[in-house]
């Protein structure tokens, strides 16, 4: 194995000063820098309305991320219309709904979360037959979700309020790192339109979830580097134990 030395995360810098990217680069000597490969571009006005959704009719909102916090609001606020505190919220995670106290006055709404992922949400969804549910998403939704939900015998629409798009990476032409880390295959589509012609020859390759391993494999490339899994449940844990055997001779 080369040994570790630099690696690129294809996402914005953590906010948080304990991230444990952070205690990685510390723990290992190493130089990890982020550069989002993709960005998220809030849909206009007038591409919302040719969806023909009308946000009093919706009694529930699902929430999958942050962006989606964000964007739901700012259509609402752009639309003028003024959020029910009525609204009931399900949020994917805790992080999500943490997030949503940006807008809406916490101990005063109804707030249902989910564990980590979309598949434990549903349960918590399907106790609440009643609502008629919006999910403010993205132009690259998961198959998954529109699957799940179907399967709840819920009323639910979704509509596009924000759409991924590839980020300029020119700056990093004549930069190579030891390890690329993706998180989706929107990052892997980056990296070939930005640089059509990438070879992987030593580069190491960590990929998060199922999905992005197979968009890396369809090109060619190979996985070095997996998460999550039983062992190593998030990327961390997965690049420090790599490092550590790769490091260590």
């Amino acid at each position: 194995m080369t040994k570790i030395k630099t690696i690129l995360v294809s996402q914005p810098k953590p906010t948080l000063v304990n991230s444990p990217y952070f205690e990685l680069q510390k723990k290992r000597k190493l130089k990890i820098n982020f550069v989002p490969f993709i960005h998220v571009k809030g849909a206009t006005l007038k591409e919302i309305r040719l969806q023909k959704i009308d946000l009093s009719k919706f009694s529930s909102i699902i929430l999958t991320s942050r962006y989606a916090v964000d964007h739901y609001f700012r259509v609402c606020d752009r639309m003028r219309f003024k959020v029910p505190d009525s609204m009931k919220y399900f949020c994917q995670s805790e992080a999500v709904a943490f997030y949503l106290q940006k807008y809406v006055v916490y101990r005063k709404r109804k707030i249902y979360v989910g564990e980590r992922s979309f598949k434990e949400l549903c349960p918590i969804i399907s106790k609440h037959k009643n609502e008629n549910f919006l999910l403010p998403t993205t132009d690259k939704l998961k198959p998954e979700v529109p699957e799940l939900l179907n399967n709840l015998d819920i009323k639910w629409k979704k509509c596009v309020f924000y759409k991924t798009v590839i980020s300029d990476l020119t700056e990093l032409t004549n930069v190579t790192y030891d390890v690329l880390v993706f998180f989706s295959p929107s990052g892997i589509e980056s990296l070939f339109q930005n640089f059509p012609k990438f070879e992987q020859n030593g580069t190491k390759i960590a990929v998060f979830g199922s999905i992005t391993k197979k968009a890396v494999e369809e090109k060619g490339l190979n996985v070095d580097i997996y998460a999550p899994s039983p062992k190593f449940p998030s990327m961390t844990m997965a690049l420090d134990n790599y490092i550590f055997k790769s490091n260590k001779k």
